[in-house]
């Protein structure tokens, strides 16, 4: 039989995702979701950071961890034959970071819990 007492807790981390392979890229951004108080908000800031794991950006309103987000980010015209394309996910709030230049926005970053869509900008896509 194995002993388990000398069993040292798991070392595992939470990765932010900008520290994984992907793209900062300052796009347009619109946040949904419910603050701290559980009331609904919307927020529009920009995009610092993207991959296929998560996101970053700044955020004025206050959200908790585990929190999850729908996310609207506005695809340049280069990357959609000129059309008014929106990229939607939604994510799970990981990390909160106080800004580094004392402004009242928190860095947040988010772990995708979805499949990526890619809308027209008239679509009210999924929430």
């Amino acid at each position: 039989m194995k002993n388990y007492k000398n069993k040292k807790p798991s070392s595992a981390k939470i990765v932010r995702p900008e520290v994984t392979d992907g793209f900062h890229l300052p796009l347009p951004l619109e946040v949904e979701g419910k603050d701290i108080l559980g009331n609904n908000f919307k927020e529009q800031t920009s995009l610092t950071y993207i991959s296929h794991y998560g996101s970053s950006f700044f955020l004025k309103t206050p959200v908790t961890l585990g929190e999850t987000l729908r996310l609207s980010i506005d695809l340049p015209p280069k990357l959609t034959d000129n059309q008014p394309l929106k990229l939607i996910l939604k994510g799970e709030v990981i990390f909160i970071e106080n800004n580094r230049e004392k402004t009242e926005e928190k860095r947040i970053s988010t772990r995708f819990r979805s499949k990526y869509i890619i809308a027209p900008e008239k679509d009210d896509a999924p929430s």
